[in-house]
């Protein structure tokens, strides 16, 4: 546990020394929420006047947070760990394998938490955005949501060969699936069948059902939930085959 700890504190530090990173993770998605909410307004969601947008929005972009965390930071950062045969060498060390694995998914689940709390804080603060209907089922959603998608980073970041590869393909699996999952405040049911159909097929799509639904109505969308279980669990099996050292 003692090098699990210290093996944790030092990729927070490193995470919070890249720029990039923390700009994605923490401040992109609240300016995207503030961008968005002054083109298209906070009336009334049409159907549903008892709901504005930013109760629709907000916690749809949370899984933008969630994303971007886990396709394009983890992945990105693995790949170029393995690249500078920084992984070759931390395995010759005493250090068991997975110390290095379990320090990378705690510290990048940290700043994912981090980055969602800034962005609902905000909507709060903003356009006082309404409480969740189960604030109490809200975290083990956010924490089984991240993990599906974290698994999908593991398996990007075991077959990509450098840093540069995984960033290229990481936006590639990112954008489509933000804009057609729902991320991005543009909700699937609007889209063609063809879109739609397409929007069925990524993990995505059911991190914003889980969290819409829990934060609006206060169910649990077992569909949603069952899909992203599934997802984890081929993920894992996955990674732990093509996952390379070196």
């Amino acid at each position: 546990m003692r090098a699990l700890h210290k093996m944790t504190w030092t990729e927070s530090k490193l995470f919070l020394r890249e720029p990039a990173a923390v700009f994605f993770t923490l401040a992109f998605p609240t300016l995207v929420l503030l961008l968005f909410s002054s083109i298209f307004g906070n009336g009334p969601v049409p159907g549903n006047p008892d709901l504005r947008m930013v109760d629709v929005m907000a916690p749809a972009y949370t899984g933008m947070v969630i994303a971007t965390t886990a396709l394009l930071g983890l992945p990105i950062t693995i790949a170029g760990y393995r690249q500078q045969r920084i992984l070759r060498r931390l395995r010759a060390t005493p250090l068991h394998p997975s110390v290095i694995l379990v320090s990378q998914l705690l510290v990048n689940l940290a700043m994912t938490i981090l980055g969602i709390a800034l962005l609902l804080l905000t909507a709060w603060l903003v356009y006082d955005l309404r409480l969740p209907a189960a604030p109490f089922s809200l975290a083990p959603a956010f924490v089984a949501a991240s993990l599906s998608l974290f698994a999908v980073g593991f398996v990007l970041a075991g077959v990509l060969p450098s840093a540069r590869t995984a960033q290229i393909v990481g936006q590639v699996v990112f954008f489509p699936m933000f804009f057609l999952s729902g991320a991005a405040g543009l909700q699937p049911e609007m889209f063609p069948d063809a879109l739609r159909r397409v929007s069925e097929l990524l993990p995505l799509t059911y991190v914003v059902r889980l969290v819409q639904e829990l934060w609006i109505s206060g169910t649990w969308n077992l569909t949603a939930l069952l899909m992203l279980v599934g997802v984890l669990a081929v993920s894992v099996v996955v990674s732990s085959m093509t996952f390379r050292w070196e």
